[in-house]
């Protein structure tokens, strides 16, 4: 019998940041066998993936002594994330692409590539924590002990295969802590700032992004008011979002808000604040993660947007790949094209794609 000890082996996806830098610093100091790997993914201006990102992750691999590769994946991010965004768009909704990255890219392309490699684990510096519940035999996500950190939303979409072989170190740690560690090991990047933006849009702009990555300009059409009344014209209805106020072009003696987009009519319609709320949603591309399917309608609390407080509702699966969720109180701008994700507690239930 050998008494050779087992070595694990962990890919890190190191972006260049201060958060994917400790997540990899922590694997290496559990004695895990690491190897570093930038994804280089989009290939116009980007607020990621930089040559500069690339250089701070690559000084930070050879600090901890562990070896540092750059993927190209940009075909792949064009073709299903940045076209997903765009198509999303076009059709009147509001995607989340940093969930279709995790699922597409990080979780699917990468997982694959790092199983092909013979390692063991996928190591990324989001804010969420995986266990296994051994009564069900099932691999939870929970949020990250740091709630304003907490990125379990955009993990909703993993599945049992990729959770158990993914590792988040940084769960059960703040970004106090994270800042902390990076300079106590005197990283280049430890005070290095972080975006909220979309990565492959630097300036926000979405409208403008679209019709420069189509090639296509968008029918201008009318803006309403909640009882038909034209109002003014819009610019294109992928430049409008569910709840927006900023940026209308109509002059209004109240308040108002994108309470409505008709694809079909080409409309934008206008509303005061009561009109964003709704008390139910119909979801669709649903991934169970407590269970492997919701037998009867179940108390759960759920977030419909990143970094919104959950709030209590019932769930109930209507279909193999629908959900149909009651809030308790009618919620503000539940947008279609984002996503609905439940929680029991700190655990993730489950979600799906808002219709």
């Amino acid at each position: 019998m050998s008494n050779e000890a087992v070595i694990i082996r962990a890919l890190c996806a190191m972006s260049g940041g201060v958060d994917s830098s400790v997540a990899a610093a922590i694997m290496v100091e559990q004695g895990l066998h690491c190897v570093g790997v930038t994804l280089k993914l989009f290939k116009g201006e980007s607020r990621c993936c930089s040559l500069a990102d690339v250089n701070d992750a690559r000084n930070v691999a050879f600090g901890l002594g562990i070896d540092h590769y750059v993927l190209n994946f940009t075909e792949e991010f064009d073709a299903r994330v940045v076209r997903h965004f765009v198509e999303t768009y076009e059709q009147g909704l509001t995607p989340n692409p940093c969930i279709e990255c995790n699922r597409s890219i990080k979780f699917n392309l990468l997982l694959l590539r790092a199983r092909q490699l013979d390692f063991d684990l996928l190591v990324t510096g989001h804010y969420a924590r995986v266990t296994h519940d051994p009564s069900s035999g099932r691999y939870l996500l929970l949020k990250a002990l740091d709630e304003k950190k907490d990125q379990s939303y955009v993990l909703y979409c993993l599945t049992q295969a990729q959770l158990e072989r993914a590792r988040f170190p940084l769960g059960g740690l703040s970004k106090n802590d994270v800042r902390k560690i990076a300079e106590d090991k005197k990283f280049v990047n430890a005070a290095k700032g972080e975006s909220q933006d979309i990565c492959f849009v630097p300036h926000g702009d979405y409208g403008n992004f679209i019709e420069e990555y189509t090639g296509k300009t968008y029918p201008h059409g009318d803006i309403i008011d909640t009882d038909g009344n034209v109002i003014g014209k819009h610019k294109g209805l992928i430049r409008y979002t569910i709840g927006q106020r900023r940026g209308l072009g109509v002059a209004a003696n109240v308040p108002v808000y994108v309470a409505a987009k008709s694809t079909g009519a080409n409309t934008v319609t206008l509303g005061p604040d009561s009109a964003l709320y709704s008390k139910s949603l119909e979801a669709k591309d649903i991934n169970l993660i407590a269970c492997e399917d919701i037998k009867k309608p179940m108390r759960v609390m759920v977030r419909t947007r990143y970094q919104q407080t959950a709030q209590s509702a019932t769930a109930e699966q209507t279909g193999e790949d629908r959900l149909r969720i009651e809030f308790d109180s009618p919620q503000r701008a539940i947008t279609g094209g984002q996503a609905a994700v439940m929680y029991d507690g700190d655990v993730v239930v489950g979600g799906g794609t808002i219709l």
